[in-house]
């Protein structure tokens, strides 16, 4: 599955006062005919895409769903599969933010109602890069409930799961052949010094615990010591246990130059930048969860000379032919996003409206460089690949058009 995605991130910042609307500040909402034209130009037949949750859900058992009905129709009508995003980074205000003990519950209403009024849309990914969101919300102070402690996170990460986890469930009762792309960042933290030895390890495996509750994974000693002294209690952790949705899952695993981390011994962490590489940490995930993978997410920011992008595409992809070679089942690969993105650069933290040049077209909607070389690989491989034997996507018109 050759894809990309419109970037429709919804984080609050200031303290809650100030929407960050990805959608709005990129031009979707008002050229997303164009966008789709832009999918279709590079014959790209999988698009990451949702409505904006924060527009859409007006309140318990209230919908708005005039744009969601415009733009998959349209996207129905191309033949363009969405997998659809409902939850990316942000929740409607009246909700608050993810510290909101009803925020599982409310979403999974959501959900169900989605999957009700579009019973024809097949693959999902309930709730972006859980583990982000809540670093980013609760660990960082970035976004949302901008708070910074184990306990804020551990809350934010067991409400967020638990969301996903009961998501699932609402859309198997309406659609039970729905599959689910768990969306997640794939991590490695670095170990600077041997001081830094037991900080990297902690963190290690600390990077598994959306994915290992989303799955009912058995966290080790550490980690489940770690989940009960900041606020999760055992029957919270038992819940996850006994609500394994695997069966119905692809691993997908986001990969950018910034994903892997070198510790210190004080336990502060930078960038390392690209150290093992995409295919050796997908092996890392791919031995824990045992699920078919798709490279979900990656880009690049192009340069004066467009080239950089354009390597980073090529290196990608021949890390997701390694992983094929090596033997994980692997069913797509993902260029993030579709246009240029607007204030990443600071993580969404500042309203800059500062152009961050990562799509395979810019805002204007002209083609980049690596756009070019993204149509040309899939060109190029898309014959050759064979379908996995792991998952099968039935075609839009298959289902009910």
């Amino acid at each position: 599955m050759f894809a990309t995605g419109i970037e429709n991130s919804i984080p609050t910042i200031n303290g809650g006062r100030t929407r960050i609307d990805q959608m709005e500040s990129c031009g979707h909402y008002r050229h997303w005919q164009t966008d789709f034209d832009c999918v279709e130009e590079l014959g790209i037949n999988f698009l990451r895409y949702g409505p904006p949750l924060h527009t859409s859900y007006r309140g318990p058992g209230s919908y708005d769903w005039a744009f969601a009905d415009v733009t998959l129709a349209d996207l129905r009508r191309r033949d363009i599969v969405p997998i659809v995003d409902l939850c990316h980074f942000g929740v409607p205000d009246w909700i608050g933010n993810f510290q909101n003990p009803d925020f599982p519950q409310l979403f999974a209403l959501y959900a169900g109602a989605f999957a009700d009024r579009y019973p024809w849309v097949q693959l999902y990914t309930p709730v972006n890069e859980m583990f982000i969101c809540a670093v980013f919300s609760s660990m960082y102070g970035w976004w949302n409930e901008q708070l910074k402690s184990d306990q804020a996170f551990v809350t934010a990460l067991k409400h967020i799961v638990k969301a996903n986890v009961m998501a699932m469930t609402e859309i198997l009762k309406r659609r039970p052949d729905a599959i689910f792309i768990q969306s997640e960042s794939s991590e490695y933290f670095h170990a600077d010094s041997p001081p830094a030895i037991h900080a990297a390890e902690l963190r290690n495996r600390w990077r598994f615990l959306s994915l290992d509750l989303n799955y009912g994974n058995r966290v080790n000693s550490d980690m489940y010591e770690y989940l009960l002294d900041n606020g999760m209690t055992r029957d919270e952790y038992h819940w996850f246990l006994t609500h394994q949705l695997k069966q119905h899952c692809i691993l997908g695993t986001d990969y950018y130059a910034t994903n892997e981390h070198r510790v210190f011994a004080d336990g502060h962490t930078e960038s390392a930048g690209e150290v093992f590489g995409y295919a050796e940490i997908t092996r890392q995930y791919y031995e824990r969860y045992g699920l078919p993978i798709m490279h979900t997410e990656t880009n690049m920011r192009e340069g004066p000379g467009g080239q950089e992008a354009v390597q980073w595409l090529w290196k990608e992809w021949a890390n997701m032919l390694r992983v094929r070679n090596i033997g994980i089942p692997a069913v797509g690969f993902t260029w993030y996003s579709l246009t240029d993105q607007i204030d990443w650069d600071t993580a969404l933290r500042e309203v800059n409206n500062r152009v961050f040049p990562v799509g395979l077209y810019d805002l204007d909607r002209k083609l980049r460089p690596v756009g070019g070389a993204f149509k040309k690989l899939i060109a190029d491989w898309r014959d050759l690949l064979p379908a996995s034997s792991h998952c099968l996507v039935v075609p839009v018109k298959a289902m009910g058009g």
